[in-house]
């Protein structure tokens, strides 16, 4: 199964209350933090919803 490397690129500061939750429940707390998750709908899905402050990669 594929994985994705999701890298926070931009502050969650100003954004919506569910951006910013989505941002943690990803695991990434501050600029510049990696998470590294399975390509899952759920997981494309919270992607979808913060993809203007994340940059994402897949993974072997």
């Amino acid at each position: 199964m594929a994985r994705l490397k999701v890298t926070q690129t931009r502050s969650g500061i100003g954004g919506k209350q569910n951006q910013r939750d989505t941002l943690r429940t990803l695991g990434v707390k501050r600029i510049g933090d990696v998470a590294v998750h399975d390509d899952r709908p759920e997981i494309r899905g919270m992607v979808r919803t913060v993809r203007h402050l994340i940059t994402v990669e897949e993974v072997d």
